[in-house]
């Protein structure tokens, strides 16, 4: 079997990536030949001689809006003579401009552009104007590429609700929600415990915790902030890059700057999530975030949002009822956020029952349960092209 995947990165630092990044890394122990067109791929995968990577460079383009036409520009020439020889093809998005066979959704411009902290609608400048040509461009080029694909694999259900909502239902649908490493994310080993003062985190109490990119208000930090003035035990720390952010500003103002640490860009997240208590992270819009399946592989209780968009994961009970967190209906609503934050802050058997059912669940996601599945799927797609061929060759 010969596959071409087309994507801008197999790498582990970057969402869409490291779905890829996974997906090969699982590929590549099948009879598999594997034509790789992309940006960056991950030294260890070269040395493997069914995997041929063709690179579509694009270092030097001063936009991302730039880089992205120029790679699907390249990509679709080099393709155009080679595409016969695959028997498979996969893309993720807009990134060319043929055909593709599955093209997999991790992002639905068309439902972003909707949002009300969309940066369009809260910066009145040139940032404002560019990120309104690139939601608008991407919304058209998706809905153009999508309509194209034999299949589409949205990374979510709530990705495949909004696909069908910009006309799109008539295409065949196969949703696979994204991995998580159990490994690298698990519960506190009671042999090899890790206390919080060893991560530089301050205070013994109980301790709420928010991982994500915290200079815009898309993660929805503001609303966790203006909630925990309602929860006046918990402590929270925040990790994500907070230069340029306004919200150590706003904690200040808000009498909050005793409890809640901000602790800047961490790689030992997986530690600091065995530390903690429970996971906040009522965004205003994801596809299928990793983070909350991170945390509900540490063992934590989760409140998040149904824009999110791993809200059925998190809703999937036990044979009690007992789910792996709550799901907030509308991120917007602090009343009902701050009320969940304070239940779980007062009811310490909850906690653990839902502990136990987020690590439940996340064990049914992990990234090698992913990968098989998309490699299952490529395997049925190739079997039924080949059916279809060989019903026209009949007919003809």
């Amino acid at each position: 079997m010969r596959i071409c995947i087309v994507t801008h990165k197999f790498v582990k630092g970057d969402g869409q990536g490291r779905v890829n990044y996974e997906i090969l890394k699982e590929a590549v122990k099948r009879d598999i030949q594997l034509e790789l067109y992309a940006t960056e791929v991950a030294e260890e995968f070269l040395r493997y001689p069914n995997v041929h990577w063709v690179q579509i460079p694009v270092k030097g383009w001063p936009t991302q809006l730039l880089k992205n036409q120029i790679f699907a520009l390249i990509s679709s020439v080099l393709l155009l003579f080679k595409r016969r020889h695959y028997d498979l093809v996969v893309m993720n998005g807009f990134i060319t401009w043929l055909s593709s066979d599955i093209n997999v959704v991790h992002f639905v411009h068309s439902s972003w552009i909707k949002s009300k902290v969309h940066p369009f609608r809260l910066r009145k400048n040139g940032f404002g104007v560019y990120q309104f040509l690139f939601t608008s461009l991407n919304s058209l080029l998706e809905k153009w590429a999508y309509s194209r694909a034999r299949r589409l694999v949205p990374v979510s259900d709530k990705v495949k609700k909004e696909l069908v909502a910009i006309g799109l239902a008539d295409r065949p649908f196969e949703v696979i929600y994204n991995g998580v490493s159990l490994e690298e994310f698990q519960p506190m080993d009671a042999e090899h415990p890790i206390t919080r003062e060893s991560l530089g985190l301050h205070g013994t109490g109980l301790l709420a915790l928010f991982v994500g990119d915290i200079k815009s208000p898309r993660k929805n930090l503001d609303s966790v902030l203006k909630a925990m003035q309602r929860v006046p035990d918990l402590l929270l720390a925040v990790v994500g890059a907070d230069g340029e952010s306004p919200y150590p500003t706003m904690a200040e103002r808000l009498g909050l700057s005793k409890r809640v640490q901000f602790l800047g860009y961490r790689r030992d997240v997986a530690d600091i999530m065995k530390t903690v208590d429970f996971f906040v992270f009522p965004s205003r819009y994801e596809a299928c975030t990793l983070v909350v399946l991170e945390a509900m592989a540490s063992g934590l209780p989760v409140i998040t949002s149904y824009q999110s968009g791993v809200a059925d994961l998190v809703s999937m009970s036990d044979r009690d009822g007992v789910t792996a967190g709550f799901v907030l209906e509308d991120s917007e609503n602090r009343t009902d956020l701050a009320n969940l934050m304070v239940f779980l802050s007062q009811d310490a058997d909850m906690r653990k029952k839902m502990a136990e059912q987020a690590r439940r669940v996340a064990e049914q996601f992990s990234w090698r349960i992913m990968a098989e599945r998309y490699l299952n799927l490529f395997e049925q797609a190739v079997s039924e092209k080949d059916s279809r061929g060989v019903r026209e060759m009949k007919t003809i």
